[in-house]
Order: C-alpha cells, then structure tokens, then sequence
C-alpha cells in the first residue's frame, strides 16, 4: 500500500482549504500514492466558529472531496466537521474514493491542556474499520492516541493499517509526546500506524488562534514493531510511504500481544 500524508496548515474558509486538498492530492496521485490522508480540521482549522461551517458527510463540501478523489482516481482520508442537533458538531473523518465511502467521528475529545473540545464538539460512539484491497483499515483521529484500547480495539477488528489525522497542541514535551504516543501505538496494536498532522502555522507566517490545537507538523509513520518509518519536520509537506503488510505479519508472530492479552 503506498500512502501519501498531506501535512498542511487548515485556514477558517472551507473553500480555501479544498484549494490545499486538491493540491495535496495531485502531488500524492502523482508519486503514486493511492491513498492520501489529510489532517483532522482540514475543513477549517480550530480557533474559529465551527458550527456555522459544518455540513453532512453527503454535503457540499465533502462531495467537493469525492470529485477530487475521483479524479485523481485515489482514496482520499480528512478531517472535517459535521454538524449535531444540540449544537455543537462532529470531529469527523471522511473516507471517500477508491472504493470506499465510509466516515468516522472522533470518540475521545480533547479536553486537556486547558482546551475543552466538549463544549463544541459532541463524541462519537462507533469505532471503524473498512477495506482497501486486501488491507482493513482503521481510522483514529488526535486526542485518541492517547488510549491504547481504541487502538488495539481497531487492530482486533482486523485493522493492519491505523490512519490518524491530528491537529496536536503545540507546548513544552508536546512533540515528544507525540512521537512516542504515535510509536506505542503502533506497538501495542501491532499494525501500522499513519499519522498526519496540520503543519505548524507559524512555518508559513500564522500565528496560532487563542489557545486552540493549531499543529506541530511530525507527521509520523511507525510499523508495527513501533519503529519510525517516515516522518516529515514543522512545515507543510507531502510524504510518500509504501506500507508493507508483511511486516504486520511477521510483528503479530513474533510479539503477539493480541493473542497474548487477557483484558
């Protein structure tokens, strides 16, 4: 499976940011990627009212993404927010092309670090996994990398490959966390782990809105033996990883932790 991590900075106009989609993908198709993953927020970046902005996943401007994807002839993974009845809106991540059309909303929200994303933003319950191919795929977006039982949860659906879109707070040990949150899971689920964060805004001149998650960039890629495969820095970027599903294999004969686990 070769991938292709969109690394870019999400602004408050939905229409701006299918601008950066439709860049990001045609940079990936054409090192032949055949899906293209997206941060969480690409619909608009947080810091900014998110109600006004969300739409349905049958809506405008996912099926701006659907066009894309179809183009491009790819599977196109990203972020956007959808909207709820009392108010607040989804943390949703939308699957479309390629074959598939699934979505998932984020279930553990981020209220951490003095940001409260429950106060906008309403859970999701159900986790998901779809095919690619031969290859079952997991979705998983931010704050839940932070809890390993989605994570081998997914792995125990019959996910190899865990795709995550973030949108991480930046602060002190923050990109630590992040690189050894992204390498645990991996190794916990023994699966892939693709993680595609927003690029720090202040690469590209922005300051951060308030104290909301704006991004750090190290997107990161671990196999499943929690190695570091790929990774990019701060600005925005694409990267091009090709994911082999033997070393799912060999991983889950070696160290069989999913066998192995009693709880």
């Amino acid at each position: 499976m070769r991938i292709g991590l969109c690394q870019i900075v999400s602004t408050p106009e939905p229409s701006t940011n299918l601008g950066l989609v439709r860049e990001g993908v045609a940079s990936a198709a054409k090192r032949g990627a055949t899906v293209v993953v997206f941060p969480e927020a690409t619909m608009a970046c947080f810091g900014v009212p998110l109600g006004p902005l969300a739409e349905p996943v049958d809506g405008p401007w996912a099926d701006e993404v659907r066009e894309i994807a179809a183009e491009a002839g790819v599977t196109v993974v990203a972020g956007m927010f959808t909207p709820e009845p009392d108010g607040r809106v989804r943390n949703t991540v939308l699957v479309t092309g390629g074959g598939a059309e699934t979505h998932y909303d984020k279930v553990h929200l981020y209220d951490a670090f003095g940001f409260a994303e429950s106060r906008t933003v309403a859970p999701g319950s159900q986790l998901v996994t779809f095919p690619i191919g031969d290859i079952h795929v997991g979705l998983a977006t931010c704050y839940d990398i932070r809890f390993p039982g989605l994570f081998t949860t997914l792995a125990a659906n019959g996910a190899s490959v865990i795709l995550l879109g973030a949108s991480w707070g930046a602060g002190p040990g923050k990109r630590e966390q992040w690189e050894l949150l992204v390498r645990a899971r991996a190794l916990d689920s023994t699966s892939w782990v693709v993680a595609c964060g927003q690029a720090d805004p202040t690469t590209v001149g922005r300051e951060p809105l308030g104290n909301a998650p704006s991004g750090i960039g190290f997107s990161t890629v671990a196999d499943p033996f929690g190695r570091i495969h790929a990774q990019l820095e701060a600005k925005p970027d694409v990267l091009v990883v090709d994911l082999d599903p033997a070393t799912v294999h060999e991983a889950r004969t070696t160290l069989p932790v999913l066998a192995n686990r009693r709880f």
